[in-house]
């Protein structure tokens, strides 16, 4: 009975394997910091060009920057975690 649902199941899991992979990849690339400010740059040479005008470059640059800063809040969250736990052992080992 596990061999057949594993045989009519197994399309399906590879589909999902698929999403998960592709979701990793756009998440990825939507927030990796090098990739933003890149990005920024290049919005703000462009807006120096006068190929974009300035209502445009307020709006993409707001856009980057709220990703860039969610980036920022989740490598800080991580560190900020880590040095929690780092505080809890000195204290445990002063007591």
């Amino acid at each position: 009975m596990f061999i057949l649902d594993d045989i009519l199941l197994s399309p399906l899991k590879g589909l999902i394997w698929l999403a998960d992979k592709v979701d990793e990849v756009a998440q990825k690339e939507l927030y990796d910091k090098d990739n933003l400010k890149a990005k920024l740059m290049e919005l703000q040479l462009r807006f120096e060009l006068d190929e974009i005008g300035e209502e445009e470059y307020t709006k993409q640059e707001t856009e980057l920057l709220e990703r860039l800063n969610i980036d920022m809040g989740e490598d800080e969250d991580e560190s900020e975690s880590a040095d929690g736990k780092e505080g809890e052992i000195e204290s445990k080992k002063e007591g």
